[in-house]
């Protein structure tokens, strides 16, 4: 870490070299803090967290007791040990709670002011977070296991969602009604993609202002190179570049969102235990990037490029099933069937600041074996 210091400062080094090095130390420290608590509220397994990117202060959950949550992740009491308060509830008594099982809950990309969630009670609601009244509620024929919203989309405000009636229908928010049914889903997310139920999954593509069509390629439609169950996870990389999927096979796959073919990064296997949705992350500013898997009841950390195994997160008492990476601050959140969100952070310890540190030579004896972590170590070595 001196090292880029002190190439920084003799003008040296590219900036963003220094802030790669640093987020990609903070995330391969990543251990549970217990001086950080998270309110427990849900009465059964959550299923799904997001947090919400404009200040990176809140947090929302749902669980498979139809409750949806909203935490304040800020320390306010500046004190070291302290707890994320649970701010509001849509619980068990309001008469807006959905009846079953909360399967996704996103904040709405560009404000606070709204987020989404949808549910095994065949609804998806758009919900006003100020009064946690719905302003607009979906019906559908089905079980809803999933929904998408862009989080880079300027022209429209598209919602796919995935149903059990192997329909994926994209709602428009402006208008309040559904314009396109495409293919079966379980797991998504946008970039103009669905994800299907066999061994492969199609690309789809806004080939105008008002339609969407499959692509001419499918991901995955190599059978030898595809899924051998369902896929019930889908993550892009933060550059949109690559696609990673999970599926009940216990096989986690990289594509080339490009033109469709798999990477053939082995990741070994990736116990997969969920026969929904599978929500799992990817770092940000990292390099190399790593993904963050929940396996069993503990989260998988792989780096994305070369299949590794990096660490394994534990902590939860039952099967982990969804984790959501802060980009701000390089930590990430993770729910499971325990009722519990557990807060992982970076530690940072003094040695690790001084050149020779224990991270400082963890990082090296890694890109000694592994080119993937040079990156962010080279410089150290100048």
């Amino acid at each position: 870490m001196l090292g880029f210091l002190t190439a920084r400062q003799a003008g040296l080094d590219d900036p963003l070299r220094l802030k790669r090095a640093e987020t990609t130390r903070r995330v391969l420290s990543l251990e549970l803090n217990h001086d950080r608590d998270v309110d427990r509220i849900h009465s059964n397994g959550i299923n799904t967290i997001d947090i919400e990117v404009i200040e990176g202060r809140y947090m929302l959950s749902g669980g498979s007791d139809g409750v949806i949550v909203l935490y304040d992740l800020e320390n306010n009491s500046r004190n070291a040990h302290y707890a994320c308060k649970a701010v509001c509830t849509v619980g068990r008594s309001s008469r807006y709670v959905h009846r079953f099982s909360v399967e996704t809950v996103q904040w709405y990309p560009h404000d606070t002011g709204m987020f989404v969630s949808s549910s095994f009670d065949k609804t998806m609601k758009v919900w006003d977070t100020e009064t946690l009244k719905p302003a607009e509620v979906f019906q559908f024929e089905g079980n809803v296991y999933c929904h998408h919203m862009s989080p880079i989309a300027r022209k429209h405000s598209l919602i796919a969602v995935g149903t059990k009636d192997q329909k994926v229908q994209l709602c428009d928010l402006k208008s309040g009604s559904r314009i396109h049914i495409l293919q079966v889903l379980i797991a998504g997310c946008w970039f103009g993609m669905s994800a299907g139920l066999q061994e492969a999954y199609s690309l789809w593509t806004n080939t105008t202002g008002t339609s969407l069509r499959p692509h001419r390629r499918q991901v995955g439609s190599n059978i030898n190179t595809a899924h051998n169950g369902r896929v019930n996870g889908l993550c892009f990389t933060a550059d949109g570049l690559y696609l990673l999927s999970t599926g009940t096979d216990d096989r986690m796959r990289l594509w080339n969102s490009a033109n469709g073919e798999n990477t053939l990064v082995n990741y070994g296997k990736v116990c997969n235990e969920s026969r929904k949705g599978l929500k799992f992350t990817v770092s940000r500013g990292c390099s190399p990037e790593f993904v963050f898997v929940p396996c069993g009841s503990s989260v998988a950390v792989y780096a994305v490029h070369t299949g590794e195994l990096v660490s394994m997160l534990r902590g939860h008492y039952d099967n982990v099933d969804c984790c959501d990476f802060h980009p701000d601050y390089q930590e990430l959140y993770s729910g499971g069937k325990d009722c519990n969100i557990l807060a992982w952070v970076p530690v940072l310890r003094l040695p690790d600041l001084e050149e020779g540190g224990t991270i400082a030579k963890e990082g090296k004896s890694q890109a000694a074996v592994n080119p993937a972590f040079q990156d962010a170590w080279s410089s150290d070595e100048d």
